[in-house]
């Protein structure tokens, strides 16, 4: 049932679009194994540890977003949104930088939808992975000499 009130979603409209986020998670596990190891130059070795470390934290996080998809009565999604490859490593974090971006906003707005649906715990649960998606936010912004971007407009 879909009404005003939830967003005009029903659950199984939310499994779907935290299987889009699924589908993002995957990207940045991929993401960050690659360039973990492919960042070149003395100035991008301390980020390059810390994408090693965002790349386990990722894989946490698909699989919290799959056991709530399945707890909604869906199927986890395989598909992987795609991956920018360069070989430049500005372009990397810049890559990584907007796929945080996209991220924490799209959980931003699932937490209102969970909420206006009654799912409180799936809520908490995406609002413990976005403590980690804002850190990573701010460790690729600092790695790229940035404030991290203002994402309330």
């Amino acid at each position: 049932m879909t009404t005003k009130a939830t967003g005009g979603i029903d659950r199984a409209q939310l499994a779907a679009l935290l299987n889009e986020d699924l589908s993002r998670e995957y990207q940045a596990i991929i993401a960050y194994v690659i360039y973990s190891q492919a960042l070149k130059g003395a100035k991008y070795m301390p980020i390059a540890d810390q994408l090693q470390t965002h790349a386990a934290e990722e894989l946490k996080h698909a699989l919290t977003i799959a056991r709530q998809i399945d707890y909604l009565g869906g199927m986890p999604t395989a598909t992987v949104k795609p991956v920018k490859l360069t070989e430049n490593s500005e372009e990397m974090l810049r890559a990584d930088l907007q796929n945080e971006v996209d991220t924490i906003k799209a959980y931003r707005e699932r937490i209102k939808q969970c909420e206006a649906l009654g799912e409180f715990a799936i809520a908490e649960h995406i609002r413990e992975i976005l403590l980690d998606e804002q850190d990573h936010l701010i460790d690729l912004a600092t790695a790229l000499g940035e404030n991290a971007p203002d994402l309330t407009k």
